[in-house]
């Protein structure tokens, strides 16, 4: 039974990941198009093709591997002397084909918040409505009618950004900072009532609750544009963590790994109803596809944001990287980034297979 239930997540995980890759691809090569830039291949997938198709001048293919896609353009990682060639095009041109793959990613996170969010009757906010007995936030100094502005230093923009902080917090040593008639008032550092998880670990047991929100159409664009920020910020703020060893490995997780917090997210929404189910995926979907966006952003070989830092370094200098030399750093880049995947994918199936 295990062994089918990994196979239905690597599955799951699949065509997760391919739905996501197929829409930052379509960002690269729909800014392509519109650039004039000559696409010779619009592929989902890698490696040997499955199944292909010509129309025009692209060919448009499904390949073996599921392990992304790519938008291949004439004179990308080359000389050539196509006057509709990527290299060809004026810097500023092909900054925007490069960015428009991560751009897309987060505009699907942003209208699949929107529809995650439109089934709401009514929205959280950061405003605090009412304590619990023996508050601890409280005999810290907190008011009803206070809205928490900052906790660690972390900005407080959305009940989102409240609770990713406090699930970030020490329970035995936060700081806060709310808004209280208009004034930033500071609660200085004060423990929190905390309970223990199943593997020891300590977490902050929330003691208030916070004002309601009406839903309407303008606060459901705001609030959806809101949240999906709020979860792009997480998104670097958990890279931070794994650059100073705050996360390890096992905090990171691929697309097989991500295939099973899905199921795990359907299943506490059966409970609940079909319906929650679904809107439980498409919560998970949002997170994945922010999250692609915002690390294809960095600036590393391999990903749009090493393209972009050499772009940035021709528009200063004026003189642009030769497009073989390029070409051998992000080849390099793929290959070390196609071993991260493998890895991470082998950690995700060990911890699968162990519960």
């Amino acid at each position: 039974m295990q062994i089918v239930t990994v196979a239905l997540l690597i599955i799951i995980g699949v065509l997760l990941f391919g739905f996501v890759i197929f829409f930052h691809e379509l960002g690269h090569f729909l800014l392509a198009k519109a650039s004039g830039i000559r696409v010779n291949e619009f592929a989902l997938g890698m490696g040997p093709k499955i199944f292909g198709f010509q129309k025009g001048e692209t060919l448009y293919a499904l390949r073996l591997l599921p392990i992304g896609g790519y938008c291949a353009m004439e004179g990308e990682d080359e000389e050539s002397e196509d006057v509709r060639a990527f290299g060809n095009k004026p810097v500023w041109k092909r900054f925007l084909v490069v960015a428009a793959g991560a751009v897309f990613n987060i505009v699907l996170g942003f209208f699949l918040m929107m529809i995650v969010l439109g089934q709401q009757d009514v929205f959280a906010t950061t405003e605090i409505a009412s304590f619990t007995e023996g508050s601890a936030l409280e005999a810290a100094g907190a008011q009803v009618g206070d809205e928490i502005v900052e906790i660690d230093g972390y900005s407080i923009y959305t009940d989102r950004d409240l609770s990713f902080a406090l699930a970030m917090a020490k329970p035995d040593a936060v700081s806060m900072v709310v808004r209280r008639d208009g004034q930033r008032v500071d609660l200085g550092t004060f423990a929190l009532n905390s309970e223990t998880l199943e593997d020891g670990t300590q977490i902050v047991s929330l003691d208030f609750y916070v004002q309601p929100e009406k839903v309407t159409f303008l606060g459901l664009v705001r609030r959806s544009a809101a949240d999906t920020f709020s979860m792009a910020r997480m998104v670097v703020e958990t890279l931070k963590g794994m650059a100073t060893g705050r996360f390890g490995l096992n905090d990171v997780a691929g697309p097989i790994g991500t295939a099973q917090a899905i199921g795990q997210a359907a299943s506490v929404g059966l409970a609940q109803g079909f319906g929650q189910a679904v809107l439980n995926i498409l919560l998970m979907i949002v997170m994945f596809t922010v999250n692609l966006g915002i690390v294809n952003l960095l600036p590393l070989p391999a990903l749009d944001g090493g393209r972009l830092l050499f772009l940035i370094w021709e528009g200063l200098t004026r003189r642009p990287v030769p497009a073989k030399y390029e070409g051998y750093v992000h080849a390099a880049g793929f290959v070390l980034l196609l071993g991260l995947m493998v890895v991470i994918a082998f950690n995700d199936i060990v911890r699968i297979v162990q519960g």
